[in-house]
């Protein structure tokens, strides 16, 4: 009896650490930013911030959540996608991203949690070696790559992203296989997430569905590790290229976090696969318009 009770406290603990981890984290980051930019983050600054612009980048992050947290991929290129577009450069794009990434990954992961769409497993797998690739293209974007030079190359990668997105989508019959290497195709989507500024669900979403692994757990445990492999290169971009853009930041996150739990519970009801063409599509006809701009 005595040796049962331990059992079920010590799995008691380990299921609040789930959820106190990222709160403690999320509250931590919040605070320290508040306190290193204040003066962005007092009701004057705010309320100068709030105007058109703002509610452009609200409505990018809420759209962009929903695509992410409903499919398990595509909050970084269909957000990316879109800052480009409207003219926000790379790096800043890229940094504004994965700061915001940094809340709405955590809403996303806790509201994954409460509806229990979370293999424990496999987000345990994912993780450091998520982490590692992601600091790693963190920190040669933020000190050692040139934006404006991989300006259209990011959108050119946006474009193959938006075609995985799309031939998964139409792939009919998908055969169960058991997915090797899970380390490398970690540190393979945190790296490209970091430079591309949008990666790991395509990438490793789509390689985990397309080897027919459960749709709820994997879109869940992938979302769950992203909180993980985003909060590491938003501090890395942090400490290395610092924080500019707090409009487009504070946009994004506010309309991720709204959306989050809204995506989380429409994860098993929606038609994955026309959302999926559709997104892609999207996906693609922005880059070409970054492209455009470009050329």
């Amino acid at each position: 009896m005595e040796k049962e009770l331990k059992i079920n406290n010590t799995a008691s603990f380990k299921e609040k650490l789930w959820i106190g981890i990222p709160v403690v984290l999320l509250v931590g980051l919040l605070f320290t930013l508040i306190y290193k930019h204040h003066a962005e983050f007092s009701w004057d600054g705010f309320v100068a911030g709030f105007n058109q612009e703002f509610l452009v980048f609200f409505a990018i992050g809420v759209f962009a959540q929903l695509v992410d947290g409903t499919l398990g991929m595509g909050y970084g290129a269909t957000s990316t996608s879109f800052l480009l577009a409207y003219g926000v450069p790379p790096v800043m794009s890229s940094t504004a991203v994965h700061v915001s990434e940094m809340f709405t990954t955590g809403a996303s992961a806790l509201s994954h949690h409460r509806f229990g769409n979370i293999n424990k497993k496999l987000v345990r797998h994912l993780l450091i070696p998520g982490v590692l690739g992601s600091i790693t293209g963190a920190y040669l974007l933020s000190d050692v790559i040139n934006g404006d030079v991989i300006k259209p190359f990011i959108a050119v990668y946006m474009i193959i992203l938006a075609v995985i997105i799309i031939r998964k989508a139409l792939k009919k019959n998908i055969v169960k296989k058991k997915t090797k290497k899970l380390g490398a195709l970690a540190v393979f989507g945190g790296f490209m997430d970091s430079v591309g500024g949008g990666g790991w669900g395509p990438i490793v979403t789509s390689t985990l569905l397309g080897r027919g692994r459960n749709p709820r757990y994997t879109i869940g445990s992938v979302n769950a590790a992203e909180f993980a492999i985003s909060f590491a290169s938003g501090i890395t971009f942090m400490l290395f290229g610092g924080i500019h853009g707090w409009q487009v930041i504070i946009g994004l996150i506010l309309g991720g976090v709204f959306s989050a739990p809204l995506a989380a519970y429409l994860v098993n009801k929606i038609k994955r696969k026309p959302m999926m063409v559709a997104v892609g599509v999207l996906i693609i006809l922005l880059s070409l318009k970054t492209l455009s701009k470009l050329l």
